[in-house]
């Protein structure tokens, strides 16, 4: 199939980017003629499996949900955007999307401004809702919700990950026909167990070969220094706790050093974001932060990890951090809401756990990650091989990547 793959944004570091990515990479491992429409300047850098790229000229403004640098754009709140800087925007896009056309599936990301998009391009098109937009942008806002449910109705299917995400939308849109659930995926080849050595030495590459960062300039690259900081961090086996994600205080970041100071264990902060400079000030001892890692880091880093933490405050769309964990051998501890939740519960399928801690409560957290760290070795072996097979069952891109293109 010729399929044209819209995003407004770039191809990492938040969700909706990695989901793209790995949606294109998995749609052109299948054999399908993959064309991805994005604002990323730097496609080269990703294993697209041979996806076109288009950049479209958007004109300088992007709408975004959150505020981030992009280089060569203005990134503005998408509810502080005026009409004509919204209508600039989709009809560049569209413009881009229409002279790819003909196409069999068109497929757009995000409710606002993807639906938008869609329309204006004047075929037929699915749509995937990753929450972001609905949480951060649309909920209280009469206006974007009504431009929201009036380009719904012309799409074909809508997606949403989560059970969570579908009662979202209907909150904030009201009614929506022709709704898909189908959860975002994991690349359950790149994400899988390595033995330590194997994995530390790959790590230890990896952060050798990044771009020189002085003084950490750039949040989006790794920090500077990198290599000889984990490789003496992991020195020693002592168990080690990993988060990864953005550094905003939605994601709860600071429950989790509430936890940490109540276990005493250590842990490994990955991200960047606006939040980081406080939560450098209030982490506890032996925490150590790296900026963002990229997941050619991240598959050697997941399987030296024992515990990976989800402590978002926020609801999530899905809790795609956590599946990735679980793949590859570090045991997710989720905070129990919203997607958060249903992956906490597909786990417990598998596995008694614990998956999950009450969102918001150190306590509770500091008690699960207790239970998990002090597990036997032979109960953790366990436990890590039941929760990869659900997420290899459940979640694999392979799976999830065909169930998007499946007859409407």
């Amino acid at each position: 199939m010729r399929v044209l793959l819209w995003h407004g944004y770039l191809l990492s570091g938040t969700g909706s980017n990695v989901y793209t990515q790995a949606l294109a990479r998995g749609w052109s491992r299948a054999g399908h003629d993959v064309t991805v429409f994005s604002q990323e300047s730097h496609p080269e850098r990703f294993d697209l499996a041979g996806a076109t790229t288009v950049r479209p000229d958007i004109g300088g403004v992007l709408p975004v949900f959150v505020l981030d640098r992009y280089e060569g754009l203005e990134p503005k709140l998408l509810q502080e955007t005026t009409q004509e800087e919204r209508a600039r925007f989709v009809e560049r896009n569209a413009g881009a999307l229409r002279e790819h056309l003909p196409a069999d599936v068109v497929f757009v990301n995000h409710v606002l401004l993807g639906g938008p998009v869609g329309t204006a391009t004047g075929v037929p098109f699915r749509l995937k809702a990753h929450g972001s937009e609905l949480e951060y942008a649309m909920r209280g806002n009469p206006e974007l919700s009504a431009w929201a449910r009036e380009n719904l109705r012309a799409a074909e299917a809508v997606y949403v990950g989560s059970e969570h995400i579908r009662r979202v939308l209907e909150e904030v849109v009201g009614h929506v026909e022709r709704v898909r659930e189908v959860p975002p995926g994991v690349d359950v080849d790149e994400f899988r167990p390595e033995p330590r050595d194997a994995a530390l030495a790959a790590l230890l590459a990896e952060a050798r070969a990044d771009a020189p960062n002085p003084e950490n300039a750039n949040e989006r690259q790794p920090d500077a220094g990198n290599a000889e900081r984990l490789a003496a961090w992991f020195a020693s086996d002592e168990a080690t706790v990993l988060y990864f994600g953005k550094l905003l205080r939605n994601k709860g970041v600071h429950v989790l050093f509430d936890a940490l100071r109540l276990t005493g264990a250590r842990a490994l902060i990955v991200g960047f974001g606006d939040y980081r400079e406080e939560l450098e000030r209030i982490a506890p001892p032996r925490t150590v932060f790296t900026g963002p890692l990229e997941h050619r880091h991240l598959r050697h880093l997941i399987p030296l990890c024992d515990v990976t933490v989800v402590p978002s405050i926020f609801p999530e769309a899905f809790g795609m951090v956590a599946a990735e964990a679980a793949a590859g051998g570090s045991l997710p501890l989720v905070a129990r809401h919203s997607g958060l939740a249903e992956i906490a519960e597909g786990l417990q399928q598998a596995h008694p756990g614990p998956w999950s801690f009450e969102s918001g409560d150190a306590e509770d957290l500091a008690e699960k990650l207790t239970a998990l760290l002090a597990l036997p070795a032979e109960e953790r072996r366990a436990a890590a091989g039941a929760v990869r097979a659900a997420v290899v069952r459940r979640w694999s891109w392979a799976t999830v990547a065909a169930r998007l293109l499946e007859p409407i």
